[in-house]
């Protein structure tokens, strides 16, 4: 997380209504990056659990979500379930000088813009590794939202990973991606280290042979710009023991079952954004 005291967030007021393992994460990538001081947030979350940890980084907390109102910009880290609820609670103290900024799958800009007619709105799908720092966040924004609200949104969610933006209409082909991504990740993983273990490793062994060689591959191919295809002929030597391994992934239909679990995420998205 690079550190940046003069970005769009300097001496911004940012308020979260949720403050949980996503909403959490941000805020202390904020703080642990300089991006932002903590007399400059504010949040509710009727956890006390929560509480404890927001008192402890020394961030503000406030009784009722509308009174998170008094911040500019006000991001919702909320489940979609109670976002109904959410955006009811906080509709008469929203003005035109807000920004707001929805994490939560498959709610809309337009229902976000229909319940919040003053508002500048952005939507973003942020996923897990956010709360490690190597999140992947799209953003797409709304009709009113300003190339600097846009700006603005990008730096928080870079405080946490990498943040792209997107139109609208590809948000549930992220969701099928990078939001479900990091399970299709972990079952790999998890196959990965039992394969080990197979052959005889131990599993705390085969566990960070391979989870070191996921990271290590993901950062070769970000870092160095190369295509997995490339990574993948770097490593096959003519009758050696990658191309063995690879036959059997092929002949299991690997690359296509993969495929399918990204189709098949995006169209429940949407279909839940239906819903």
């Amino acid at each position: 997380m690079a550190e940046t005291g003069n970005g769009q967030l300097k001496g911004v007021k940012l308020g979260f209504i949720g403050a949980g393992a996503m909403g959490g994460a941000i805020i202390q990538g904020l703080l642990a990056g300089g991006r932002v001081v903590g007399k400059n947030l504010v949040y509710y979350d009727p956890d006390r659990t929560r509480q404890m940890q927001m008192d402890q980084l020394g961030v503000q907390g406030a009784p009722l979500p509308a009174a998170v109102m008094q911040a500019q910009v006000v991001l919702l880290a909320v489940k979609p379930q109670v976002m109904d609820q959410v955006l009811a609670g906080i509709g008469g103290a929203v003005h035109p000088g807000h920004l707001i900024i929805s994490i939560a799958a498959g709610v809309t800009l337009k229902a976000l813009e229909t319940a919040l007619p003053q508002s500048r709105v952005i939507r973003v799908m942020p996923n897990t590794p956010t709360l490690v720092g190597a999140g992947m966040a799209a953003l797409a924004p709304g009709s009113r939202a300003t190339p600097e609200d846009l700006a603005l949104a990008v730096e928080i969610f870079e405080a946490v990973g990498r943040a792209v933006v997107v139109e609208e209409r590809l948000m549930d082909a992220v969701t099928g991606l990078s939001g479900s991504g990091p399970a299709y990740v972990a079952v790999f993983l998890e196959a990965l280290t039992d394969g080990g273990v197979k052959m005889g490793l131990p599993r705390p062994l085969a566990l960070l042979l391979a989870s070191q060689t996921v990271i290590g591959a993901a950062r070769l191919c970000l870092e160095k710009e190369i295509s997995p295809g490339m990574l993948k002929d770097l490593v096959t030597s003519p009758g050696g023991t990658t191309i063995a391994g690879l036959h059997v992934l092929e002949e299991g239909g690997f690359r296509g079952l993969v495929m399918s679990a990204v189709e098949a995420a995006a169209r429940r998205a949407r279909e839940l954004g239906k819903e």
